[in-house]
């Protein structure tokens, strides 16, 4: 559907806004849906050619009622393509669409320059339609219920891959063909005269360097390597299963790591647009007559809600706060090192540099490094951020400390990994019987017991053998498994530490 005659004009001319304050943007195709077919195209995810299965009509039917009740309204949805793809709500207020388009246009520009959505499918509005036909095609030979139950299986260890793996390379180089393993571990010793022997090459020094030559072999010889982060890439190469299986799995594991950079991203992604559809908004498009009903639709976007965090309000006001240091100068040694409180209330140096700052900002971090970057101990204090935690005698959420590091620790413990646990395979023939051995790396998020097991179950139905998984419980080691029939615990001596996984 195209856009009625005044919503076109509109958009050509924030299009225009846009491109002059210097946003760099995919081409932007905008179509208006009504309330339920906004829902539906929700329910998957923004693609409505996705594969068929249960959990998007369970999506439509929460969104729908949602929707009935007043519990929530879709202004808008975008999706990282090329072209980008937009969808306006079709009952909104012409100030609403407006606002909309201009936010359309901040996440389309984030989308493009971000380094973390550098690798992703710029066509996965095709490739998308390619993976239902092919579920489709599964489903017709194996039936519904067969593709439907694997790809259950498959979805709840979604989570399970390792978003970094696309920058980098991290398996060892292979052993050289044809290699003796059998040889036995020399240590090259330096020349010298029989009485500078024991000077020269210290017993001790040959012995440690016998014994650390030993563990790197052993080491080369475990499956995997080194422990792996990518469970879903793990699994398709190593678990004994049917090949359109490994063809779900496939898809799973490709849609999943589509997604990544948005989870990693949502901050700043949702401020970025946050603070493009507000300055074009405020400086540009607005007419005299639509600035109280904008005030009144954008403090309702950035307004905090009790119990959880609001990306929008928080990457905008990061934004706001670095543009503001950048123009002044309110950065680097001699500003931090200086403890006069009147002289920093007034400093400024006018170096205006803080769109540029803005634009590589927007470049080069994700959500976790831009709050470990730039959010403030004076930024904390400014907005009244707190840490809190439930009170059980008091039966409500208190405020648990104002203090800097705890806010800053807390907030970087829930964006790590997007709040998900470490998940490594580190032994795929456990005791010798060809069981998976995990290790969950503990940095401060506890396994839920019930759905460690739950996943459990899965994983041992892709695998085909017992599957077994240790964690840290109250600083103590802790092992769960499940052997296809029964779940079971049992205490382990080693505590899994924090810093790297265990070799």
């Amino acid at each position: 559907m195209s856009l009625p005659p005044d919503l076109e004009k509109a958009r050509r001319e924030i299009r225009q806004h846009a491109l002059d304050y210097g946003l760099d943007f995919f081409e932007v195709l905008f179509e208006m849906l009504d309330y339920d077919k906004m829902n539906e195209v929700a329910a998957y995810g923004g693609y409505p050619t996705r594969y068929p299965h249960w959990r998007f009509g369970m999506e439509y039917e929460r969104l729908s009622k949602s929707y009935a009740y007043g519990l929530h309204k879709i202004y808008e949805m975008v999706i990282n393509n090329d072209p980008c793809y937009a969808y306006l709500l079709e009952s909104n207020a012409y100030v609403d669409q407006k606002l909309v388009m201009a936010h359309v246009y901040g996440h389309s520009d984030f989308f493009k320059n971000n380094i973390w959505f550098s690798q992703t499918n710029r066509k996965m509005v095709d490739e998308m339609a390619n993976h239902a036909t092919r579920v489709r095609r599964l489903m017709e030979k194996y039936s519904v219920e067969a593709v439907e139950e694997f790809i259950d299986a498959c979805l709840s260890i979604e989570s399970l891959i390792d978003p970094h793996s696309v920058f980098i390379v991290r398996e060892r180089a292979k052993t050289v063909p044809g290699e003796n393993d059998d040889t036995p571990p020399t240590v090259r010793r330096l020349r010298s005269k029989d009485y500078m022997t024991d000077y020269i090459n210290p017993p001790e020094f040959l012995e440690a360097q016998k014994r650390k030559i030993e563990e790197d072999r052993n080491r080369a010889k475990r499956f995997p390597e080194e422990p792996v982060r990518d469970v879903l890439r793990f699994l398709m190469d190593n678990a004994p299963i049917e090949p359109w299986q490994h063809e779900i799995l496939g898809i799973i594991r490709e849609e999943a790591y589509y997604f990544a950079p948005q989870a990693q991203t949502k901050i700043m992604n949702e401020g970025w647009a946050t603070f493009w559809h507000s300055r074009i908004m405020t400086e540009k498009a607005l007419t005299d007559s639509e600035v109280i009903d904008y005030a009144d639709h954008h403090s309702g976007t950035v307004a905090n809600h009790p119990g959880r965090l609001n990306p929008y309000k928080l990457g905008l006001e990061l934004y706001k706060d670095i543009e503001e240091r950048w123009n002044k100068g309110k950065f680097g040694k001699e500003y931090e090192e200086c403890d006069d409180i009147r002289v920093l209330a007034g400093w400024d140096k006018g170096l205006g540099q803080g769109m540029s700052k803005l634009f590589e900002v927007r470049r080069v971090h994700n959500d976790v490094t831009f709050v470990d970057a730039f959010l403030t101990e004076e930024f904390a204090a400014r907005h009244n951020l707190f840490t809190y935690k439930y009170e059980r005698k008091a039966n409500q959420y208190q405020i648990a400390s104002r203090e800097f590091r705890a806010i800053k620790q807390q907030l970087l413990f829930g964006l790590t990994n997007h709040g998900q646990p470490f998940i490594y395979v580190v032994d795929a023939n456990h005791a010798n019987r060809g069981e998976l051995f995990l290790l969950h790396r503990h940095e401060g998020i506890d396994l839920r017991v019930d759905w460690a097991q739950d996943t459990l179950k899965n994983i041992q139905a892709i695998w085909g053998r017992p599957v077994h998984i240790q964690t840290e419980v109250d600083g103590k080691g802790k092992i769960y498994s499940f052997d296809g029939t029964d779940h079971s615990e049992s205490d382990t001596a080693e505590v899994v530490e924090a810093g790297s996984p265990a070799d």
